[in-house]
C-alpha cells in the first residue's frame, strides 16, 4: 500500500509522485532506499487529488502541508494545484520542496499558478555551477541548471517565502558560493547536511 501522506514534526507531507527530472547521486532512492524516517514512499501509481484530499485531515492542525515525497511534485501539477487550493480554502499553509525545473518540464511559467495557492517554496540549488550540478544531480532535461537558476530568481515575485538549499559534504560544492547566489536572488539559504533527509 502506497504511503500518500506522512507526518514529520508538525507538518503533513504529501507524496505526490515518484517521477523526477533529476537522478541525484545522493538521493536515497538511487541508493537502494525508498524510506524517509519510518515511511515507505515508493508509489504504485501517480495519485490524483481526490485520493489525497480526504487523507489531509484538519489542515490547520499542521504548521504546513508540504508537497515533497520521493519525486518532483510539480510533475503532478494538476493534482498539486487542486490539493493546494483545498488547503488554502480551509485555512492551511502550503510549501513545495522542488528541484526548480517545473517551468522547463512544462515549457511554460508555472509560478503565477503556484503563487495563487502556495505560501513557500524550497528549491534544491545543490551547486554553484553547472558542472558540479551535473556531476551530482544528473539532470534528464537539457538546460536544467540554467532553468533552475531562472526559476530561483523569479520565484520571489510570485511567492512570499522562498528558500534554496545546498548540501555540505558533496565533492566540489561550495557552500559560500551557493549562499551568494541566494543572497543575489533575494532568497533564504538553507545549509543542509549530507544524508540527513526530512
Amino acid at each position: 500500500m502506497s504511503q500518500l501522506v506522512y507526518d514529520i514534526r508538525n507538518s503533513r507531507y504529501i507524496n505526490l509522485t515518484g517521477r523526477c527530472t533529476l537522478q541525484c547521486a545522493f538521493c536515497p532512492k538511487h541508493n537502494g532506499s525508498t524510506e524517509v524516517h519510518q515511511y515507505q514512499l515508493k508509489l504504485d501509481k501517480q495519485p490524483r487529488a481526490e485520493e489525497i484530499i480526504p487523507l489531509l485531515g484538519e489542515v490547520t492542525d499542521f504548521d504546513e502541508i508540504v508537497f515533497c515525497g520521493y519525486g518532483e511534485p510539480t510533475l503532478n501539477l494538476d493534482a498539486l494545484l487542486a490539493i493546494a487550493r483545498h488547503v488554502k480554502a480551509h485555512g492551511g499553509k502550503t510549501r513545495i520542496n522542488t528541484d526548480g525545473l517545473g517551468n522547463l518540464f512544462h515549457r511554460r511559467n508555472i509560478l503565477p499558478e503556484l503563487g495563487e495557492c502556495i505560501d513557500a517554496l524550497s528549491i534544491s540549488l545543490n551547486a554553484q555551477d553547472e558542472a558540479t550540478y551535473h556531476k551530482h544531480c544528473r539532470p534528464r532535461l537539457k538546460g536544467s541548471y540554467e532553468a533552475m537558476r531562472a526559476f530561483l530568481k523569479e520565484a520571489p515575485q510570485h511567492i512570499a517565502r522562498v528558500s534554496a538549499s545546498a548540501i555540505d559534504g558533496l565533492e566540489g560544492v561550495n557552500i559560500t558560493a551557493c549562499q551568494a547566489i541566494c543572497d543575489e536572488a533575494g532568497v533564504h539559504f538553507r545549509h543542509r547536511a549530507l544524508d540527513v533527509v526530512g
